[in-house]
């Protein structure tokens, strides 16, 4: 297998541009999910979704005016991340799949075979990050792929590859999160002390992610969940504790009928 690959997007640097959405549908022939405002400040796409696989978030924060303000009103700022896939080490979504349209790449990587996929969405329930998503055109399930055409051509994903400010980072995952870390450092000194990583504990409830974020608040805010969990971690041991079961039922059986015989 080569080295893990994956992405780190550094929030504090977004300037919500929205080059990533763009280049992410060009390259992948994602169609256009429409544009509408939707009423939620300037977020035209609303979430990631079947032809969405690339989502810039625009968060609008009050914070309490700092002892420095003249008192005469809060300080607004804006929050933007973008979000992508998080190509978990512990994938419900590839655990779940009955017909091996979902599999782990080379890269570490998580991809759907559209040609495979029978539209089921055992898939969609089974994603703790509300990613994966049937396209209602086909029925089929649809995500990012990390550009696996790409990286496999030793090329960048077209999202980080438009990202103007570099703060969509492509790499090998252990050298993204020692550099991850470093931003982290480099912002708590200067200052901004709500500065965090997400998605880089590989003791998670996913194992770690293939796409950790550099957050400037909490993890909610930017519609994340704080302690995802993949709902396939136990379906060991349910299999486990339903063989039990099946024996005991059948060793009862066995005994009756044998008793029934005396």
């Amino acid at each position: 297998m080569s080295q893990r690959m994956g992405f780190f997007t550094d929030t504090s640097i977004c300037i919500g541009c929205k080059a990533c959405e763009v280049a992410c549908k060009e390259w992948n022939s994602v169609p256009d999910d429409g544009y509408n405002l939707l009423g939620l400040s300037y977020d035209n796409t609303g979430g990631l979704g079947a032809s969405t696989w690339r989502h810039v978030a625009f968060i609008e924060q009050t914070k309490p005016a700092g002892e420095q303000s003249t008192g005469a009103r809060d300080d607004l700022r804006w929050l933007m991340s973008s979000d992508v896939c998080k190509h978990c080490t512990q994938a419900g979504c590839l655990d779940v799949c009955p017909t091996g349209a979902l599999f782990r790449t080379e890269f570490g990587t998580v991809v759907v075979q559209e040609d495979i996929c029978n539209g089921c969405g055992y898939c969609v329930p089974a994603c703790p990050f509300g990613v994966i998503d049937r396209r209602e055109s086909d029925g089929r399930a649809w995500k990012c792929t990390l550009c696996y055409d790409r990286i496999g051509d030793g090329q960048m994903p077209a999202c980080a590859k438009a990202c103007p400010t570099e703060s969509i980072q492509f790499g090998p995952l252990d050298e993204l999160r020692e550099r991850a870390q470093g931003r982290v450092d480099q912002l708590v000194a200067a200052g901004v002390t709500d500065a965090r990583l997400y998605g880089d504990d590989p003791g998670d409830g996913v194992g770690g992610t293939g796409a950790m974020f550099l957050l400037l608040d909490e993890p909610e805010v930017y519609g994340f969940p704080p302690d995802p969990v993949v709902p396939t971690r136990a379906l060991g041991s349910m299999w486990r504790h339903a063989a039990a079961a099946a024996g005991a039922f059948v060793g009862l059986g066995v005994a009756a009928f044998a008793g029934r015989r005396r």
